[in-house]
């Protein structure tokens, strides 16, 4: 049994395909299929149901699988901590990061981290909390930026900032000439949202006063806030933007931004690792990076209130 087959047996676990396994490890289809016969007959068992497609792991195969994430994972924890002995920033750390995020901190945060660590590389991907929380548990991700709190036990959450919550009202619309909007006054069916696994989504209705009534006439539901923006713009209605958002608008439309009234309604925005995680000082410097490029106001808490992730 080596290491190489139990990365080729978690490839194929994750990608359901023989060709599609072998292209992520960069091997050709017949090689991987031959290590992991020759692992099957090594350990007398059938780790995998080649009857079915997409091929799926066997009951016994599960098992391996869970376990040969487990050798993998420490196996990669020896040279991560040679580099944190020898003081080495190099190497790539995989972050995953929420689409309402992304676009107006990952900009700044880029330019930085090529201008001052030149060895290392960060690879970003956007993706939904859910899909966030998955991948770091399978060590597909070394770290994430998402809102919190999660409450999950396997999961580390590191709070960086509070981004506050405004509403973007229409020029057509009847609160566009008020400075401020009651949060119970606030109706979900009335403002344009995220679609469903957005967990901006469900703070958005968290706001409203009458909880999960999204109904209306005409539904869109879209992944961008940038897209949301444009519906406002354009036609009638209003959305909710968080503070980072608001920051890149132009003077042009800073009328239509209204503050939510009571306590300030804010998201809690932390960088998320997985409890077991290797690539710490990695993590520290973007943790570091991250807090730089954020306006100060937004590393307090006070007088702020944070509205929960979850469905109500």
């Amino acid at each position: 049994m080596t290491l190489t087959q139990l990365e080729y047996v978690v490839a194929l676990e994750r990608y359901r395909h023989f060709a599609l396994a072998a292209e992520k490890c960069f091997i050709t289809q017949p090689t991987l299929s031959m290590q992991i016969q020759k692992l099957e007959e090594e350990l007398g068992v059938k780790l995998f149901d080649r009857t079915k497609q997409p091929v799926i792991p066997t009951e016994m195969g599960e098992l391996v699988v869970a376990q040969a994430r487990k050798v993998l994972w420490e196996a990669e924890r020896i040279p991560k901590l040679i580099e944190e002995q020898q003081d080495i920033l190099s190497g790539e750390l995989r972050l995953g990061i929420i689409p309402t995020l992304a676009p107006y901190l990952l900009p700044a945060l880029y330019a930085t981290i090529r201008e001052k660590y030149p060895q290392l590389h960060l690879h970003v991907k956007e993706m939904i909390t859910e899909e966030i929380v998955q991948s770091l548990k399978n060590n597909w991700l070394d770290c994430g930026l998402v809102v919190t709190p999660l409450e999950d036990a396997s999961i580390k959450e590191d709070p960086l900032f509070f981004e506050e919550l405004y509403l973007f009202v229409s020029e057509t619309h009847p609160w566009y000439k008020k400075s401020s909007i009651k949060a119970n006054e606030l109706q979900p069916h009335e403002i344009w949202l995220l679609e469903e696994g957005h967990c901006f989504r469900s703070q958005v209705i968290h706001l409203c006063a009458s909880g999960k009534d999204v109904s209306t006439a005409f539904k869109y539901e879209s992944g961008s806030l940038e897209t949301l923006k444009r519906m406002v713009l354009l036609n009638k209605g209003m959305t909710v933007l968080p503070q980072l958002a608001v920051n890149e608008l132009p003077n042009s439309q800073r009328a239509m931004v209204k503050k939510i009234q009571g306590p300030v309604p804010v998201r809690q925005v932390s960088l998320v690792t997985h409890r077991d995680h290797v690539k710490t000082k990695l993590i520290q410097t973007l943790r570091e990076e991250i807090l730089l490029v954020v306006p100060p106001s937004m590393k307090k808490l006070h007088n702020k209130e944070i509205i929960p992730v979850g469905n109500r």
